[in-house]
């Protein structure tokens, strides 16, 4: 049977092709379907205006978009894309930790401040002179380092494979230890590649730190005051998880103080306001929550709400990424 679909965001129309038959932008009243994006969010009062609503495909890994309670009373299905989020957020936060480390975007403000201000009426060389040096602009090095991963899923993971293959050893804090395949993939058949820690001890033995853990409740400011001082001065911290595992304003004050030397963010607390604070430290990379934006990302998760659409439909919810 056809189902009525309701889009709360315009979404690449080449990614629902297989959704002929149905009608897509149907009203919300209508909608037996609605495909929510992560950012928007599903409160219970949108629910309860939609009465004929039987399904939730979220665009996205996260779901805490939307009110889960009230899907539950009214017996409502949620499905959400974790597969496709995968490789791309990994790669961002890879490209961050990079970013952070050797002040790739920093240099680049730098010399276009120096360009801007003084490099007028041809003079742009002569602003630049004092700029250049063997012992100037010096960063840091990812080869030889320690990686903390705070969520070792599928995201950490592939975050790993990353890190491994640039030369830096990997410790992790999970729920549960991973170990199998899944391990000897990562360590590469070298056994102190990749190891399990305690919390405490990733805290203190991480030169980088990556969050890469879901948001509940319960990891709600999961690194806060305490957790920062317990981080080496020279440590980096990189986000792309959800902004609410970090309590930000003591994030600021550790970076101003220096209780760690950077961070490198996807993610904020109050998203979308960032703090004015995060904007003007030179230690600081700011991305706009762009960990799946990849265009071959955005159409492979429209392609993965299809599939829990049509496993919907036709009942078979074992192919299914189900939530509620």
């Amino acid at each position: 049977m056809a189902k009525k679909i309701a889009l709360t965001t315009k979404l690449p129309a080449e990614g629902f092709r297989r959704l002929e038959g149905h009608t897509l932008y149907a009203p919300l009243e209508e909608a037996e379907v609605l495909v929510s994006t992560f950012d928007y969010k599903v409160s219970r009062e949108m629910i309860d205006g939609m009465p004929k609503l039987r399904l939730i495909a979220n665009f996205g890994a996260g779901y805490n978009n939307i009110d889960l309670e009230a899907c539950r009373e009214r017996g409502i299905r949620v499905t959400n894309t974790p597969q496709p989020v995968i490789e791309p957020t990994a790669e961002l936060a890879f490209a961050l930790m990079i970013d952070v480390a050797r002040r790739v975007s920093e240099f680049d403000r730098m010399l276009r401040s120096h360009n801007g201000e003084n490099g007028v009426n041809g003079d742009a060389p002569k602003a630049l002179n004092g700029v250049f040096g063997v012992m100037k602009n010096l960063s840091h090095s990812l080869y030889g380092k320690t990686l903390g991963i705070l969520g070792m899923g599928r995201i950490g993971q592939a975050l790993a494979r990353r890190a491994v293959a640039s030369g830096m050893r990997i410790i992790y804090h999970n729920r549960h230890e991973i170990n199998g395949d899944a391990l000897k993939a990562l360590n590469g058949g070298n056994d102190e590649m990749v190891k399990y820690v305690d919390f405490q001890t990733l805290l203190q033995d991480s030169d980088y730190l990556s969050l890469n853990l879901p948001y509940t409740p319960e990891v709600h400011h999961i690194i806060g005051k305490p957790e920062l001082g317990m981080m080496k001065r020279s440590a980096f911290l990189i986000n792309t998880a959800r902004g609410a595992h970090v309590d930000e304003a003591a994030l600021v004050e550790a970076l101003k103080s220096g209780i760690i030397a950077g961070a490198a963010l996807d993610v904020y607390e109050f998203e979308p306001q960032i703090s004015p604070e995060l904007l003007k430290l030179p230690n600081v990379v700011l991305s706009p929550h762009t960990g799946t934006g990849t265009w071959e990302g955005r159409i492979a998760m429209c392609e993965n709400v299809v599939d829990n659409i049509i496993a919907f439909v036709e009942n078979r919810p074992k192919d299914m990424n189900i939530v509620v």
